[in-house]
């Protein structure tokens, strides 16, 4: 009888284990697919190493493609979220947008319906805010940040308000073309993220 109730214990420790692991889903551009690194470098794998450190369970998904823009994203999705029933999805689009000159309405657009039907889906959304260099004026750099607060606060979701703070711009932490962030970056960049991500594990 012991025998059978620790066994039964067991099966139950493991059916809890399984019950508790999720599904992360990162849809971005090069900066998450690790262009230009080992992508065993990136701050996706060593999101997967902290996760199994602190004692997730959750598996990680990377559909990032470099070059991708939002709409790129937004055409992506719905086959994303049928084949991997995300309970998170972590947005990292936007970059290529701006550095093609892209209306900000229309990015605010594209990731309003990235985020719709995520939560559409029954995923919590992490969106990872961008900026862009000075060069491309104030009006424009201006509102195409504040695309990513203004979506926060409008469809309630969690925001990391500059993925690459305390890294864009500073050149021993960028690759040589000044757009990537070097090895020695991808650390930082899962510090930006972890604090935020961790609530919604």
């Amino acid at each position: 009888m012991r025998v059978w109730f620790l066994s039964a214990g067991l099966a139950l420790m493991c059916m809890a284990q399984n019950a508790a692991a999720g599904t992360v889903l990162i849809v971005g551009d090069s900066i998450s697919a690790a262009f230009g690194l080992d992508t065993r470098q990136g701050w996706v794998t060593l999101l997967e190493q902290r996760l199994k450190d602190e004692g997730f369970n959750d598996k990680v998904i990377n559909a990032s493609i470099s070059g991708d823009t939002s709409a790129g994203g937004l055409a992506r999705l719905p086959a994303l979220l049928t084949e991997h029933r995300p309970d998170v999805v972590i947005l990292e689009l936007g970059g290529n947008d701006g550095l093609r000159g892209q209306l900000p309405t229309q990015l605010q657009q594209n990731l309003a319906s990235m985020i719709d039907n995520s939560k559409a889906s029954g995923a919590k959304v992490l969106l990872l805010g961008m900026q862009l260099p000075p060069n491309y004026g104030v009006r424009y750099t201006q509102a195409f940040a504040e695309v990513y607060s203004n979506l926060a606060n409008e469809k309630k979701i969690a925001l990391v308000p500059f993925f690459l703070q305390g890294i864009g711009g500073i050149p021993e932490l960028m690759q040589a073309d000044g757009l990537h962030p070097a090895a020695a970056a991808q650390g930082k960049l899962l510090e930006n993220v972890w604090p935020t991500l961790k609530p919604l594990l």
